[in-house]
């Protein structure tokens, strides 16, 4: 049985907390990991938030699995999860799919669209990943 994106969505998001831009600050003030799950040239182009980690969508559960060999290890899976893109909608996925795997995962109303306009903290990246380092395995960015 097939359901839409929409229907997707919507359940993605019953499964998830929601934090406005402001909330998600405050929360990474308090200890939570801004994961940004964006295209590494979105960041290269419109910047990075001061102490989010970049773990592109494409590696996130491998990154970030209770169980997997190939976590990053400046993440514990323990702690609580603030996962951000684009515009809201690829995040609530993500997201969801991490509560299911056990980790304490929320996302960010709007994505990195909604942080800049609430004018929150980003940066210009402050060095390119290595080429041959496996994608989402970086520190957080300095700030």
């Amino acid at each position: 049985m097939s359901r839409s994106l929409e229907q997707l969505l919507a359940d993605a998001r019953t499964a998830i907390e929601r934090l406005t831009p402001g909330q998600a600050f405050s929360a990474m003030n308090d200890g939570a990991v801004l994961i940004d799950i964006r295209a590494q040239i979105a960041r290269e182009q419109l910047g990075a938030i001061p102490g989010s980690i970049h773990v592109p969508r494409t590696v996130l559960e491998w990154r970030l699995a209770p169980d997997s060999r190939w976590r990053n290890p400046h993440i514990d899976h323990r702690e609580r999860l603030i996962l951000i893109c684009d515009h809201g909608y690829a995040s609530s996925l993500a997201a969801a799919t991490l509560v299911e795997l056990g980790c304490q995962a929320a996302d960010v109303i709007g994505g990195f669209d909604a942080w800049v306009d609430a004018n929150l903290p980003v940066s210009k990246i402050a060095q390119l990943p290595d080429p041959l380092a496996l994608p989402g395995m970086s520190p957080p960015e300095p700030g």
